[in-house]
């Protein structure tokens, strides 16, 4: 878990946050208001969706108007490293704000997690439902290659005949 995690106020702008992640090379930055609790979320993916795409000036715009407000996946920091990796692969978010009385105290990512638990498998496992969705799951076109690894392809095949 990062503790102590890089934070900016809420009428703090886009080209702030833009600056803080490429000063501490991170992909997200909490939104906290004056007494640490989270209000939001802004991710290197807000600011392009967001801020680039929409041609908005970057440095006019508070994190107000392009944090993620709702749904911000959080856990406390009593929980286990598993029971992180868990919460990751049923929200299918690769970062959880660690919170305690609704105050940040740190972030724990999926590379943490995966250089935490041994199981490397169910680290695998985590990727894949975070990373699914039906672009990636639907097989477009009868030449599309099946999933899996050749040895696993094969063995699918068997069980289904």
């Amino acid at each position: 878990m990062a503790e102590e995690p890089r934070t900016l106020g809420p009428d703090m702008t886009a080209s702030d946050a833009a600056g803080l992640m490429a000063n501490y090379d991170i992909g997200v930055v909490p939104v906290v208001d004056q007494d640490g609790t989270l209000t939001g979320l802004v991710t290197d993916r807000d600011l392009v969706v967001r801020v680039l795409a929409r041609g908005s000036d970057p440095y006019a715009l508070p994190l107000r108007d392009i944090a993620t407000l709702r749904s911000i996946e959080t856990i406390s920091p009593d929980e286990t490293v598993e029971a992180a990796r868990e919460r990751m692969s049923d929200a299918r978010v690769k970062r959880l704000m660690v919170t305690r009385d609704d105050k940040l105290v740190g972030v724990i990512s999926l590379g943490d997690v995966a250089q935490t638990l041994s199981s490397t498998r169910a680290v695998g496992e985590t990727v894949r439902d975070i990373t699914e969705s039906p672009a990636t799951t639907e097989v477009v076109g009868s030449n599309a290659p099946e999933t899996g690894t050749p040895g696993r392809v094969q063995q699918d095949r068997e069980r289904a005949r």
